[in-house]
């Protein structure tokens, strides 16, 4: 008998696996902080003997070259996969024994990047499962411009290809065990389900349903943005990346958290948005904890700059330290805990700013107030409907454009609220007055606002 783990990165969108027999085990795609690897292979009760990278991550740090080192495991990477590491190279059709007629065959899958490979969990020579990586998805596959402008289309046509591969070699019920696509910007689109396997990938995947050409230029006008942080991670990835130090950061007082702001450093506020706005440290950005901290936090800071976090908790801090650690931001320069008021100065006070919902933004615009609407949601979500009149600087963006928000109280809005807090803790910073509308976007049209509709045109 064999077992699988999933090990869910929910910030990140992403997906780890652990997967082996009674003895033995490979983790697939591991994230950087391993002890939750090495803590799902001391509950199956199993070492672990290799470890396997699908590819070189663009997305995050890989936790894979010091599992390797720790547990003592063969270290699996692509052959076409440039590190400067020692591994074990991967070619098309190698199989490792795994356990007692457990086997793992690799398939090589390009496409998400040249190099890209998948592993099929075998089972006394059936194949049982298939960790595909950035490969086939649930319903989609890996985006392929991630790599080299230059190479997308000829990566797009691979990734057609390997998904073609993967459902002519593999029977209907072989679960497909992808590590993106919940949530993760290497996913091409975003598809609904959590499990699936390759009979139902047959059904509905949009490389399997669709000719190349057609799937081809399908997936070229769909690609979104790309966050910044990402240049980072596959140099890291390449060289090596370095152990990581979960131990506390050294603690700011409200006189250093002061220091630090005036030196230009980030202070980030990991508290929810609703306390933020009623309270919080002038100059200081929210990006609450339970979003997508490591997403949107690398994305907008200037890469490199120190980090202060602010939280109520201790074991807040330490969540937050651990999703950042996976996308590179190794070390807060700082931390705080405990009530707002503990990280302000005798002779300083916490600001605020209000939140409404878009049918205070139709009150208010009915009165004929003058008012700046900014939208943060990015280019193709605002392609499906935007509000008449408003200003478009998506939320990565806005950082070095903020100038452009025009004069006048901003009302700031993105698809549910939590991209409008961030985008209102920033224009705060600056001594804009803002207003955050914390909304799903929806409900704009219920409140009689106004939306073009640009997809409708001709």
């Amino acid at each position: 008998m064999f077992f699988i783990d999933t090990l869910e990165v929910q910030g990140l969108g992403n997906r780890s696996y652990l997967a082996g027999g009674s003895t033995a085990a490979v983790a697939v795609d591991p994230p950087r902080d391993i002890d939750r690897v090495m803590a799902a292979a001391a509950r199956r009760g199993v070492r672990i003997a290799f470890v396997a990278e699908t590819h070189l991550h663009n997305d995050y740090v890989t936790g894979g070259l010091e599992l390797a080192r720790v547990s003592g495991a063969r270290y699996l990477v692509p052959t076409g996969a440039s590190v400067s590491f020692e591994h074990t190279p991967v070619d098309d059709g190698d199989t490792v024994a795994l356990d007692e007629g457990l086997a793992l065959r690799a398939v090589a899958t390009p496409g998400h990047t040249p190099h890209h490979t998948s592993y099929v969990l075998e089972q006394d020579g059936q194949a049982m499962a298939a960790f595909t990586g950035g490969s086939l998805l649930i319903g989609t596959v890996g985006r392929p411009d991630l790599v080299e402008p230059r190479l997308t289309e000829q990566l797009a046509r691979a990734q057609h290809a390997s998904a073609h591969r993967l459902a002519d070699q593999l029977d209907d019920e072989v679960q497909v065990l992808p590590t993106h696509g919940f949530g993760s910007f290497c996913s091409s689109s975003q598809a609904e389900g959590d499990t699936t396997t390759i009979g139902a990938e047959r059904r509905v995947n949009e490389a399997l349903v669709k000719d190349a050409d057609t799937f081809i230029a399908d997936m070229l006008a769909g690609l979104d943005d790309v966050p910044a942080y990402y240049t980072h991670m596959g140099p890291v990835n390449a060289a090596g990346p370095a152990p990581v130090d979960l131990t506390p950061p050294r603690q700011a007082d409200a006189e250093q958290i002061s220091e630090r702001l005036a030196a230009g450093e980030w202070v980030v506020d990991l508290r929810n948005r609703v306390a933020f706005a009623e309270g919080h440290v002038a100059g200081s950005f929210n990006f609450e904890g339970e979003g997508k901290l490591a997403t949107y936090l690398a994305w907008l800071i200037p890469w490199g700059k120190p980090v202060t976090l602010l939280a109520e908790t201790p074991e807040q801090i330490a969540d937050a330290q651990r999703e950042l650690t996976r996308v590179g931001i190794d070390r807060p320069a700082a931390a705080a805990t405990g009530e707002p008021d503990d990280w302000v100065r005798d002779d300083s006070q916490l600001v605020s700013f209000p939140r409404a919902r878009f049918a205070d933004l139709a009150d208010v615009r009915e009165s004929g107030k003058d008012l700046v609407v900014l939208d943060v949601r990015r280019d193709s979500e605002r392609a499906s409907g935007y509000l008449d009149g408003s200003v478009h600087i998506p939320i990565h963006e806005l950082p070095d454009r903020i100038g452009e928000v025009p004069s006048g109280q901003v009302w700031v809005h993105c698809a549910g609220g939590m991209r409008a807090a961030i985008a209102a803790s920033l224009l705060d910073a600056v001594g804009r007055e803002v207003i955050a509308v914390d909304d799903g976007f929806d409900a704009a049209s219920d409140a009689g606002l106004t939306l073009t509709r640009p997809q409708s045109i001709g």
